[in-house]
C-alpha cells in the first residue's frame, strides 16, 4: 500500500529506532529523564522561547494550550475548520469550556477579521474574547501557511486588546521550509506554540509546547490534569531529537512530492484544486458533482493500493511524507486520477 492518508503514518527508520534503544531514560515526573531534558531545551533553543515542554500529542498540546490561555466561558477567535474546532472531539468544550469564533477564508484570516469580531470584556452579554489561535500549516485548507506579515499584525492587534495568542503549530516545520523563514520567526509573536514531532518530522509520537519559563510551569500542571504525565518517556523524547535534528531540511521533499501529485489530478475535468493552494505536503481536492463521490473514489483507490482520506462528500486529502518516494508518488497520482476517472 502506498498510504497518503497522512504523515502521522510512518514509521520509524532503522537509524530513528537505534537511537531510540540507546536512549538514557529517567522519571519524566521527577525532571530526570535526560533525553526529554535534552529534547525540551533544543526545542526552546530552536524556537528560542524560555522553555518548552514534551507532551503526547499535538491534541492535548491544543487543550493545554486553552486551559492556561483561557477561562471557562472565553470566546476564542480561530480560523474556519481549524483542527482545534473540528477534530478534537469536542474538547475545548469539555476541557477548557471555551466557544469559538471562526473567521476568515481557506485557512488564513486578517487583522481586521480579528478586531471586527472581539468581544470586550466586562460586557453584560457578550463572552471575553482572549485568545486568538493560528493554525500555520493549515490542515483542513491544503497546508496553506498563513502569510508571516499577517501574523505579525495580528498578534500585535491581539496584544492591544489585551488577548493571548497561541499558534497551533503541528506542522509549523513545514512552514518553516516553504516560506524560507526560520521556525523561530514564524514562533516570536506569540505567547505559546505547539511543535509536532510525529507528522512531517516523523517520530512515532509527541508533540513540544514552547513558550515564557512561566507559561510551561502552568502547562506541566495542566498536562498532569489531562493525563499526559509520564514515567520513562525518552524512549520517545530519543525519536523526537532525531527527527528535529535530521528530518526537517528533507521536508521540501514532500513538498514537491505533493505538487507532482496535484498537477497529475489537476488536469481531470472531475477535479476541482487550485494549484495556488499546494504549498506544502497536504493537498485537499474536490470532486465535481459529475464525478464519483469521495466515499466512491477512497475505496477505488484502496483497491488499486493507494489509501486516501475522505474530508467531506466530494473531498478528498492527500498527504506526502518521508515513508512515499518520488517514484510512489507518481505511481499513486496515477492510480488515484485513476479511481477517479473510471466509470465516471
Amino acid at each position: 500500500m502506498i498510504d497518503l492518508r497522512s504523515d502521522t503514518v510512518t514509521l520509524p527508520s532503522a537509524e530513528m529506532r537505534k537511537v531510540i534503544m540507546r536512549a538514557p531514560v529517567g522519571d519524566d515526573q521527577f525532571g530526570e529523564d535526560p533525553t526529554v531534558n535534552k529534547l525540551q531545551e533544543l526545542v526552546a533553543a530552536v524556537l528560542q522561547k524560555e522553555a518548552a515542554l514534551w507532551l503526547p500529542s499535538g491534541t492535548m498540546a491544543n487543550q493545554v494550550a486553552l486551559r492556561v490561555l483561557t477561562r471557562p466561558g472565553d470566546d476564542v477567535i480561530v480560523s474556519r475548520e481549524s483542527h482545534v474546532v473540528w477534530h478534537e472531539t469536542g474538547g475545548a468544550a469539555a476541557n477548557a469550556g471555551v466557544q469559538f469564533t471562526a473567521i476568515g477564508q481557506h485557512g488564513v484570516f486578517s487583522v481586521d477579521d480579528l478586531l471586527s469580531v472581539v468581544k470586550p470584556r466586562g460586557h453584560m452579554i457578550y463572552p471575553p474574547t482572549t485568545l486568538v489561535a493560528i493554525e500555520n500549516t493549515h490542515n483542513r485548507a491544503g497546508g496553506i501557511v498563513f502569510p508571516q506579515e499577517q501574523v505579525e499584525r495580528i498578534c500585535t492587534g491581539a496584544a492591544d486588546h489585551g488577548m493571548a495568542t497561541y499558534l497551533d503549530g503541528a506542522r509549523v516545520w513545514n512552514a518553516a521550509v516553504a516560506s524560507r523563514c526560520s521556525p523561530a520567526e514564524l514562533t516570536q509573536p506569540f505567547d505559546l506554540t505547539s511543535a509536532a514531532l510525529s507528522k512531517g518530522l516523523g517520530a512515532p509520537g509527541g508533540t513540544m509546547l514552547a513558550g515564557s519559563a512561566d507559561l510551561i510551569a502552568q502547562c506541566v500542571r495542566h498536562r498532569r490534569m489531562l493525563g499526559g504525565a509520564m514515567r520513562q518517556v525518552g524512549i520517545l523524547a530519543a525519536a523526537g531529537l532525531y527527527a528535529v535534528e535530521q528530518n526537517r531540511d528533507r521536508l521540501a521533499d514532500d513538498h514537491e512530492n505533493a505538487r507532482l501529485v496535484a498537477n497529475k489530478l489537476a488536469s481531470s475535468r472531475f477535479v476541482d484544486l487550485s494549484l495556488e493552494t499546494v504549498q506544502t505536503n497536504i493537498l485537499v481536492f474536490h470532486l465535481t458533482p459529475t464525478s464519483p463521490d469521495a466515499q466512491t473514489v477512497v475505496a477505488r483507490a484502496e483497491e488499486q493500493g493507494v489509501l486516501v482520506l475522505p474530508l467531506g462528500p466530494r473531498t478528498v486529502r492527500v498527504v506526502t511524507h518521508l515513508d512515499v518516494s518520488r517514484r510512489e508518488c507518481e505511481r499513486a497520482a496515477d492510480l488515484l486520477l485513476g479511481a477517479i476517472e473510471g466509470s465516471s
